[in-house]
């Protein structure tokens, strides 16, 4: 079967799919250009029910121009984490509510091809062991930072440094009392520079933080993209629920400072690269993206 015509099917039947299951949206993964292009030719493609997933930086054709749009991490997750992610953009964007039910269409990563559907609750979809709770991001001021911090997150998970894994912990919001229940245990490299400069939208900051993750302690920044230090041991009490069980004193630390704070912790595992999103002391999404260009 060729691909646009399996492209046409999966589409079309993820709207009826849409229609009988009450669900509020079609989520639509797109990897390249190639398949954006093969999607003009989908018969379905204007249906406003219709929301395009595509990474960030890429183009679309202008006939799309006026299709709902959510912008992806450009790297490469697992389907069910690409899934999570573009979930939270949705929110962040208000194209979906916490509660929408989303019908999703894709294909394996930096593949021109469909060849899965999906249905979601967001309500109820998830379990204890397949985390995912947007209402406890969403009421967030500062989840718009959540978000840019998690890309960073995710690109550290996914490269490390030089070609190393690298683990560590980001800690978002009430900078006052984080700061109040850590302690640097490095010279803080961000100490003294006026705000503009710590700013996480600058690409020369993103660059010097995934080059100080390699050091020990969490970075804090506060709900604005400020990034206030770097290398702070976390004095929290470490927190062992059964959610947490498997997780290392990294994960149970950033879990702790979390229950106190009303801080959003980040936490971008060493051995694995996944990126964990904790909240009051909870597990409130894990990301996964694909480490094959790692060296492990």
């Amino acid at each position: 079967m060729e691909k646009q015509q399996q492209a046409n099917i999966l589409t079309r039947n993820a709207l009826r799919l849409c229609r009988d299951t009450e669900s509020n949206k079609v989520f639509l993964f797109l990897n390249s250009d190639h398949a954006c292009e093969t999607l003009i030719e989908t018969e379905s493609v204007q249906d406003e029910r219709i929301v395009l997933v595509i990474p960030k930086g890429q183009e679309l054709p202008e006939c799309l121009a006026s299709k709902k749009i959510i912008h992806t991490w450009s790297g490469n997750q697992t389907r069910f984490s690409r899934i999570k992610y573009a979930f939270l953009q949705g929110v962040l964007l208000e194209v979906i509510q916490p509660t929408s039910k989303i019908v999703c269409v894709l294909g394996p990563w930096e593949r021109n091809h469909l060849d899965t559907i999906t249905i979601h609750d967001l309500a109820l979809s998830w379990s204890e062991e397949f985390p995912f709770d947007p209402n406890s991001l969403i009421t967030k001021k500062f989840f718009h930072t959540v978000i840019a911090v998690v890309d960073i997150a995710l690109d550290i998970g996914a490269l490390g440094r030089e070609g190393k894994p690298v683990g560590t912990t980001f800690i978002i919001g009430n900078i006052t009392q984080v700061m109040r229940s850590s302690h640097q245990a490095i010279f803080n490299p961000f100490r003294g520079y006026p705000e503009e400069v710590r700013n996480i939208t600058s690409q020369e900051v993103v660059e010097s933080i995934k080059e100080l993750a390699q050091l020990d302690g969490a970075f804090v920044i506060s709900g604005q993209g400020i990034v206030e230090a770097a290398g702070r041991h976390l004095d929290a009490v470490s927190t062992v629920t059964r959610q947490l069980k498997g997780l290392g004193s990294r994960h149970r630390a950033a879990a702790g400072i979390t229950m106190y704070s009303e801080a959003i912790a980040v936490v971008v595992s060493e051995s694995t690269g996944r990126v964990t999103i904790f909240d009051n002391g909870s597990v409130v999404a894990v990301l996964e993206p694909v480490i094959s260009r790692r060296v492990v």
